[in-house]
């Protein structure tokens, strides 16, 4: 039985603005006696009806095409109603009041979606790829949020979910029956499920990671002293004119951000103010914008203007790293953003026998890649492009790509621990209650991806975040 039943929700589900066609969705009890009064007759179930939508006058505000479907094969699960009419602004506002004078309120973001999820229509995988989807910025995305909407990752838990299971079940039945001498332990089947759960996570796991990178994308930060030629490389990667590049140094005084896409790869690039000691106020804030862009900053690309620099600056990293150092008051020891930082060479047009490619120095307890190129004369930005796909492990395959979440991941995460320690715990002849719970806490982690253990915060929270009307 719905919780919704006494309630009727009503939303614009098209983006604003104006468009050829706008659509009014309804979902409740009292779809049909709106139905009635609005378009004067009560429709066919799943039959494309051309009317007139009436005001309280019997006035007609719009025309267009009307859809009913009946409960519970509806998307939400209840009776809905769709209008269909013209895109303006104001006439679907006229709509929508008229809609809600009549018995229906007007929806909460996600509210349609977390309707279809609470009444069974569809899992929590597949009501956040719905959003996935929408806001999908790339073929490669949409085509994995399409994939997770389709039931493919649900698929992969409810299987891992069944492995585990059946693993508890022997665990449990040894538990509850050890007065009769019933041992599943001992023949080694916990044992054989339990690895096969553990590689089956960590499968789904490597797909996960892939399916978040194509939501979450990439930051990558670029920073550098005054005319190393960081703006330079913003436009080269981004292939337009996104920032203004001259020779006066300080031309960059805040952060600009430009969005790329390699092979479907989403990076979000943040191009910073040239990093040096300064008296202008308006210099320092935009340096304080800079340590803070750089601080959350999944990848640092550290320009160097290679043609000033002298032979064997290699050996003088510190003097590479000085930059990074004037943003704050910590050594350049205690950086935890090092094993982040990328030290790119730029301007190698300017020299001789200077060849692109990748190499690295070695530096404290890191070894830091070095990037060569010519961001003016656009050589080694492939290079470039292929790297930052490589240091997070994208591959461009669609095969078995589905969208993920940074939750879903932290579950999956959770999950392959608590299994190695219930494997840990079985080599030594552990506790069998002890296995048993690390079990169970791990059923607990994976039912949390597709909403079978969810608590009512995180529901909100995840739904709150989507479309008004969907």
């Amino acid at each position: 039985m719905s919780q919704f039943e006494t309630d009727t929700i009503c939303a614009i589900a098209t983006a604003p603005g104006r468009s050829g066609v706008g659509i009014i969705r309804i979902s409740g009890p009292r779809v049909l006696a709106i139905a009635e009064t609005i378009l004067g007759f009560i429709p066919t179930a799943r039959h494309a009806h051309f009317c007139n939508f009436l005001d309280a006058d019997s006035q007609t505000i719009d025309q267009g095409i009307t859809l009913y479907f009946s409960s519970p094969n509806s998307f939400t699960g209840e009776d809905v109603l769709e209008l269909q009419g013209h895109g303006g602004m104001y006439v679907l506002k006229d709509l929508l009041d008229r809609v809600a004078s009549i018995g229906a309120r007007l929806a909460n973001p996600g509210e349609f979606s977390e309707r279809a999820f609470l009444n069974n229509k569809i899992d929590l995988l597949q009501a956040e790829a719905i959003a996935d989807l929408i806001e999908s910025n790339s073929t490669q995305a949409a085509k994995s949020a399409m994939r997770t909407l389709k039931g493919e990752f649900s698929r992969k838990v409810h299987t891992l979910l069944e492995q585990l299971i059946e693993a508890r079940v022997h665990i449990e039945a040894t538990i509850d029956f050890s007065d009769e001498d019933i041992d599943f332990v001992s023949d080694n089947k916990v044992g054989e499920s339990l690895h096969t759960v553990h590689a089956s996570i960590q499968e789904t796991l490597v797909q996960a990671k892939q399916g978040a990178l194509l939501k979450e994308g990439l930051n990558v930060v670029i920073a550098g002293k005054p005319n190393a030629g960081k703006s330079s490389l913003l436009n080269a990667l981004s292939g337009s004119e996104t920032a203004i590049v001259t020779d006066i140094p300080g031309t960059t005084r805040d952060l600009l951000t430009e969005e790329i896409n390699i092979d479907g790869l989403p990076v979000h690039i943040i191009d910073t103010a040239g990093i040096r000691v300064s008296e202008d106020l308006v210099e320092q804030e935009g340096l304080r914008r800079a340590q803070i862009a750089i601080e959350q900053a999944d990848q640092i690309l550290l320009i160097v203007d290679r043609s000033l620099a002298v032979e064997g600056v290699e050996e003088n990293v510190e003097k590479l790293l000085a930059p990074l150092v004037l943003l704050t008051d910590k050594s350049i020891k205690e950086l935890n953003y090092l094993k982040n930082t990328t030290i790119v060479y730029n301007k190698i047009d300017l020299l001789n026998n200077v060849e692109h490619g990748i190499t690295s120095i070695n530096y404290l307890d890191y070894s830091l890649p070095v990037i060569s190129l010519s961001a003016k004369e656009n050589i080694g930005i492939d290079s470039l492009r292929n790297y930052l796909k490589e240091i997070v492990g994208y591959s461009a395959t669609e095969e078995g790509a589905f969208i993920a979440r940074e939750r879903h991941l932290t579950a999956l995460s959770n999950a392959n621990k608590l299994i190695e320690s219930a494997l840990e715990q079985l080599k030594s002849q552990s506790s069998l209650e002890l296995i048993a719970e690390d079990l169970r806490f791990a059923q607990s982690q994976l039912g949390a991806i597709t909403g079978e253990f969810t608590s009512d915060d995180l529901l909100g929270e995840i739904f709150s975040n989507f479309c008004v009307g969907k």
